[in-house]
């Protein structure tokens, strides 16, 4: 009974013993543990370090190597992409530049349309008066000549005034041909109807451009009615009537055909300034075409009287011919003679002692002949040798 409290305790006291043993092992265990903990950590903290320096310094040494190599292959892309920079902005400055021009232009364009549109306005307000219309179509008229080049042949005659019958004509334009000839020029500007057309409404000018068709009628008419074929000397058939621009020739013409035939059977002529400087061209080539039968007549006239002088100058040198041969034959016989005569007896003074030590030089006679020349047998030349 006695033991087995006893047994109780040591057995009690060997399990507090174990449990403290164990639990002194266990904090040795465990304070190892953390110094063996804190210790790899540290280990591995180093070695982390160290693996990332190292990593680090590879990656950075590919990095470079890398960097060089893109580098390389990038450079000549960097350089396209600078020059496409440049040219770029060389074509930006240039639209710019091209765009300020052509801004400029066309504002200076739209003040020369609003300039011409403005004379344009005041040219056909002035037209509107005849008196400056027979003016302007006075002036068309000259240009027309001055281009044709008829102002250099003075072929022309402005406001001649004649008076036939009892009656003024007072033609714009007198055109002189070779023998005689001229053509006579009228300019008529019938433009008011034509200038209301350009202003009305489009369901009147129809009848507007008819008035203008119509009016030119009528000065042809007025013209056909001078006679200016019976009243001026040397004047054609026809008289041209100039209508004072192209516009107003194709207008009329298109608004009645008729008024070509209807000018022809009144030997009148309606002409624009294209056509009238072709005429004037024509009777340029008239003008240079008589010149030159001019000269060839003058020519011709010239040249008959340099043969009857150069005739006349041939019986002179004939004359001088036979006086050379016959002087030739006078010296000859005087040569002869002194030869013969005279001379010998002088050379003897010399061996006598009495001529000086000069020699009398030996005088030859003239071999030569002279060509003999016929005289034509011309009667005038004959008389004016006479």
């Amino acid at each position: 009974m006695v033991l087995r409290p006893m047994a109780n305790g040591l057995l009690i006291g060997l399990l507090i013993g174990l449990v403290v043993g164990a639990c002194g092992v266990w904090l040795l265990l465990r304070t190892k543990t953390d110094d063996m903990t804190v210790r790899f950590n540290a280990l591995a903290a180093d070695a982390l370090r160290q693996n990332n320096e190292t990593f680090l310094d590879i990656a950075a040494d590919k990095l470079g190597q890398g960097e060089q190599a893109v580098a390389q292959l990038v450079q000549p892309l960097k350089d396209s992409l600078t020059k496409v920079a440049e040219q770029t902005e060389a074509l930006e400055r240039s639209r710019r530049q091209d765009y300020g021009a052509l801004d400029a232009s066309l504002k200076t364009l739209v003040q020369t349309n609003e300039g011409v549109r403005a004379e344009t306005a005041r040219l056909a307000t002035a037209l509107r008066s005849s008196e400056v219309r027979g003016a302007w179509g006075q002036m068309q008229l000259r240009n027309a000549v001055e281009t044709a080049g008829m102002l250099a042949y003075c072929d022309f005659e402005e406001e001649v005034h004649t008076v036939a019958d009892g009656r003024a004509l007072r033609p714009d334009m007198v055109v002189r041909l070779p023998g005689n000839r001229r053509i006579v020029v009228d300019a008529k500007t019938p433009l008011k109807a034509l200038l209301d057309a350009t202003t009305a409404p489009e369901e009147q000018q129809a009848s507007l451009i008819a008035d203008y068709a119509r009016h030119v009628r009528d000065h042809v008419k007025q013209l056909s009615s001078k006679s200016y074929w019976d009243r001026l000397e040397g004047s054609p058939d026809y008289v041209v009537m100039f209508l004072p621009g192209e516009g107003f020739y194709r207008t009329a013409i298109e608004a009645d055909s008729s008024l070509l035939g209807t000018g022809g059977n009144d030997r009148v002529i309606l002409a624009s300034p294209m056509t009238l400087i072709a005429l004037l061209r024509v009777v340029g080539s008239v003008w240079n075409e008589e010149k030159v039968a001019e000269s060839a007549r003058e020519v011709n006239r010239l040249g008959q009287e340099l043969y009857e002088r150069l005739s006349k100058f041939t019986t002179h040198v004939v004359g001088v011919g036979r006086g050379l041969e016959s002087a030739t034959k006078s010296y000859n016989d005087a040569v002869g003679s002194l030869e013969n005569r005279v001379l010998p007896s002088a050379r003897k003074f010399k061996d006598h002692g009495v001529a000086p030590t000069a020699e009398i030089a030996e005088l030859k006679r003239i071999e030569t002949t002279i060509r003999a020349v016929t005289a034509p047998e011309h009667p005038a030349a004959s008389a004016d040798a006479a």
